[in-house]
C-alpha cells in the first residue's frame, strides 16, 4: 500500500497521519463477497475531526475504546491528551497503519482488529464516528454503547441510516448518555 504523509491538527493536537495515497486501490472483490467489506477506513472523515475536537479536556487515566476507528485520529487526540486508548477496527490494513501513525507521533494505545459489533469490555468513554454508513450497523451500535461504557460521543456525518440510529437511542435508556456530534460543513 502506497501512503502520503499528511499533517493535521484536531482537538488540540498536532499529528502526522501516514495514510492510503489511493484508498480506491484498496478495494478487493474477496472480502466485499465476504462481508461486503469496503475500505471505508483509508479516508480521513471530517466527522472524525469532528470528534476529536468533541473530546472533554481532561483525559488522564479515561479508558476509551473508539469503534470502526479507521486512521483512529480521535483516539490519537484522546491517548495524546492522557486516555487509556483501544481501537478498534476490522481492517487489518487499518490497524497497522494506525498502529505505525501512534508510533510516529510518540503516542501510546491499544490497536485491536476486531469485529466493532460484537467487541466486548469495559470502559469510561466510547466513541464511534461516522459508523452509520450501512443500515446494519444500527443496531450493533445501539446495542453495543450502553454495554461498553457509560458515556458515549457519536458523530453524526448526515448517513441515511442515522435517523434511524437516534429514534433507536432516544427510546431506549441510554439516549441521555450519548452525546451527538454533528459534523460542521
Amino acid at each position: 500500500m502506497r501512503t502520503s504523509f499528511e499533517a493535521i491538527a484536531a482537538g488540540g493536537v498536532s499529528l502526522t497521519l501516514a495514510r492510503p495515497a489511493e484508498p480506491e486501490a484498496l478495494l478487493d472483490e474477496e472480502a466485499f463477497e465476504d462481508d461486503e467489506f469496503l475500505p471505508y477506513w483509508a479516508e480521513l472523515w471530517p466527522a472524525g475531526i469532528a470528534l476529536a475536537e468533541a473530546l472533554p479536556a481532561d483525559l488522564d487515566g479515561v479508558r476509551i475504546v473508539e469503534l470502526g476507528c479507521g486512521l483512529g485520529v480521535p483516539s490519537l487526540v484522546a491517548a495524546a491528551r492522557g486516555a487509556e486508548v483501544t481501537a478498534v477496527d476490522w481492517a487489518a490494513d487499518a490497524i497497522a497503519l494506525l498502529r505505525e501513525n501512534a508510533a510516529r507521533n510518540g503516542i501510546e494505545l491499544d490497536a485491536v482488529r476486531a469485529d466493532w459489533r460484537a467487541f466486548r469490555g469495559s470502559f469510561d468513554l466510547a466513541l464511534a464516528a461516522d459508523v452509520l454508513y450501512e443500515a446494519r450497523n444500527v443496531e450493533p451500535l445501539a446495542e453495543l454503547l450502553p454495554r461498553l461504557a457509560p458515556e458515549a460521543l457519536v458523530a453524526l456525518a448526515g448517513r441515511p441510516h442515522e435517523p434511524g440510529f437516534l429514534r433507536r437511542v432516544e427510546a431506549a435508556p441510554v439516549a441521555d448518555r450519548i452525546v451527538r456530534v454533528r459534523r460542521m460543513g
